[in-house]
C-alpha cells in the first residue's frame, strides 16, 4: 500500500501534535478534559434525540403518523422511519467528514449540534396523520433524515477532537466520554419517556408525546455554550500552518487508507446489539405476543445505562493498559450469547430476570465495545483524513443496525425471535473476531500527521 509523506520540514516531523512533548502534559490534560466535557454534552444531545425517537417509533408513532388499518404494518413503517435516519448518516459522514478535515473539527461540530437540535424540536411540532394525511409521515421522514445527517458527523467529530486534545496513554479514557455522553443521553431520554408512556392514551396521543422532543432545547443550549468555547485541536492547527490540509480528504482517504475504512465498516456492525434491544426489543416486549407494559420495559434501558455510565470509563482505562483488542473481542463474544438469553428472558415476562440480563448485556459487556470504538477508529487514520475515515466507515457500518428493528419485527413469529437473533449475533461476532484491532496486549496510538500508515503497519502505544 502506498504511503504518502506529509513533509513539514521540521525536526519533530515524526511526532503527532496530539502527543505531549516534554512539559506539555499538564496543559494537554486541561484541554483534553474540556474537549471530553464538550463531547459528553454533544453526544448526550444526539442520543437523547435518537432514543426518544426510537421509543416514540416503537410506542406511539404507528398510531400517530400512519393509517390505522393494519397495526403491524403501521409498526413496521414507524420502525422503518427510525432506520431512515441511518440512511442519511453515511451521507452526513461523507459531507461533514470532508469539512471536518477541511475547515476544522470545532466548526463542524457546532453545525451537527444545531442541526440535531432543530430537527428534534421540529418533530415535536409536526401534525399527525389525522391532521395532515400523508404529509405527516413525509415531514417525519424529512426531520429524521436531518437527524441522521447530523449524527453522521457527530461521534466522529467529537471523538477526533477529544483524541487530538488528549495526552498519550489516556486517549481511551478521554475519548470514552463521547460514549458516556451517549449513555447519559439514553438514560435521560428514557427517564423522560417513562412518565410520558404511562399517561392515559388520550393525553399521550394528543400532546404528551411532544414533550420529550421539546425538552431537547435545554441540552442543546448547554452543549452549544460549552462547545463554542473550545479551541481547535493542535493537530488541525499545525496542518493549516504547514499547508497539509487536503482539498479533497475523501479522495486521499480512499487512495491511501481504504482498507482501514473497510475495517471500520465491519467493526461498526456491533451497534446492532443496541438497536435490537432498545428499539425492536421494546416493540416486541409490548406486543400482544408478550404483553409487558411500556413503562416496565423502558426501565431495562434505565438500569442498563446507569451501569454503563460507570462501566464505560472503566473499560476504556483497562484498554489503555492492556490494549483494545482483548477487551473488544471478549465483549463481543459475550454479547453474542447474551442477546439470545435476553429475548428468552423477555418471553418469560419475568421483570427481575429481564432487568438482570439486560443490565449485563447493555450495561456491562456492551460497554466493553462501546467504550473503545471512539479511540480505536480515530487511531486508525492519519490526521489529514481522520474525521472523514472515522465518519464514513462507521456510518456505513451502522446502516444494518438502523434497519435491524424493522427487519426483526417483520420476521417475528408468535414466539420469541430467538433463532433469527442468534444467527445475526453469531454473524456479528464472526465479523468482529476477524477485525484487526490493536495488537494483543498493547493499545493503539494516533498516527502521525506526517504519514498515512499502511494496513500492515498498525501503530502501538504505551500501556
Amino acid at each position: 500500500m502506498t504511503t504518502t509523506m506529509y513533509d513539514t520540514g521540521r525536526s519533530d516531523a515524526g511526532r503527532d501534535p496530539a502527543e505531549p512533548d516534554d512539559g506539555g502534559t499538564s496543559g494537554q490534560h486541561t484541554a483534553g478534559k474540556k474537549a471530553a466535557t464538550a463531547a459528553f454534552l454533544g453526544s448526550m444531545l444526539e442520543y437523547y434525540d435518537f432514543v426518544i425517537y426510537g421509543s416514540a417509533a416503537a410506542l406511539v408513532f404507528p398510531a400517530l403518523f400512519f393509517p390505522g388499518d393494519n397495526a403491524t404494518v403501521a409498526t413496521i413503517a414507524a420502525l422503518a422511519t427510525f432506520g431512515v435516519g441511518y440512511v442519511a448518516r453515511p451521507v452526513g459522514g461523507i459531507v461533514l467528514g470532508h469539512y471536518g478535515d477541511r475547515i476544522g473539527r470545532k466548526r463542524v461540530l457546532l453545525i451537527t449540534l444545531i442541526l440535531m437540535g432543530v430537527c428534534s424540536i421540529g418533530i415535536g411540532l409536526l401534525p399527525t396523520y389525522q391532521q395532515a394525511g400523508m404529509l405527516a409521515p413525509i415531514l417525519l421522514v424529512l426531520m429524521r433524515l436531518g437527524q441522521g445527517f447530523s449524527a453522521g458527523g457527530e461521534a466522529a467529530g467529537a471523538s477526533t477532537l477529544t483524541l487530538e486534545h488528549s495526552p498519550e496513554g489516556k486517549r481511551g479514557l478521554f475519548t470514552s466520554f463521547t460514549m458516556s455522553g451517549c449513555q447519559a443521553g439514553t438514560l435521560l431520554a428514557t427517564l423522560v419517556f417513562i412518565p410520558i408512556a404511562a399517561m392515559p392514551d388520550d393525553f399521550l396521543m394528543s400532546w404528551g408525546w411532544r414533550i420529550p422532543f421539546w425538552s431537547s432545547v435545554v441540552v442543546l443550549l448547554l452543549a452549544y455554550v460549552v462547545r463554542s468555547r473550545l479551541d481547535e485541536t493542535p493537530v488541525f492547527q499545525e496542518e493549516v500552518e504547514h499547508g497539509e490540509v487536503k482539498s479533497l480528504p475523501v479522495v486521499e482517504l480512499m487512495r491511501t487508507q481504504w482498507r482501514d475504512v473497510l475495517k471500520v465498516v465491519f467493526a461498526s456492525v456491533f451497534a446492532i446489539f443496541q438497536t435490537v434491544i432498545t428499539v425492536f426489543g421494546v416493540a416486541y416486549a409490548t406486543s400482544d405476543n408478550v404483553g409487558i407494559s411500556r413503562p416496565d420495559i423502558l426501565w431495562v434501558t434505565v438500569i442498563a445505562n446507569i451501569v454503563a455510565v460507570v462501566a464505560i470509563p472503566i473499560a476504556a482505562m483497562f484498554s489503555d493498559r492492556v490494549g483494545r483488542r482483548p477487551v473488544w473481542i471478549t465483549s463481543i463474544a459475550v454479547c453474542s450469547g447474551l442477546v439470545f438469553v435476553y429475548f428468552w428472558a423477555v418471553s418469560t415476562t419475568s421483570l427481575p430476570l429481564i432487568y438482570v440480563v439486560g443490565s449485563l448485556l447493555l450495561g456491562f459487556f456492551y460497554s466493553g465495545v462501546n467504550a473503545l470504538w471512539p479511540a480505536y477508529f480515530s487511531e486508525l487514520f492519519a490526521a489529514p483524513v481522520r474525521y472523514s475515515g472515522f465518519a464514513i466507515g462507521s456510518q456505513f457500518g451502522f446502516l444494518l443496525a438502523g434497519f435491524a428493528p424493522a427487519i426483526g419485527y417483520a420476521i417475528m413469529s408468535d414466539g420469541p425471535p430467538a433463532g433469527s437473533l442468534w444467527r445475526s449475533s453469531r454473524a456479528c461476532a464472526d465479523w468482529h473476531r476477524q477485525s484487526p484491532c490493536s495488537p494483543p496486549g498493547r493499545p493503539t496510538s494516533c498516527h502521525s500527521t506526517n504519514s498515512v500508515p499502511s494496513t500492515a503497519d498498525l501503530p502501538t502505544g504505551h500501556p
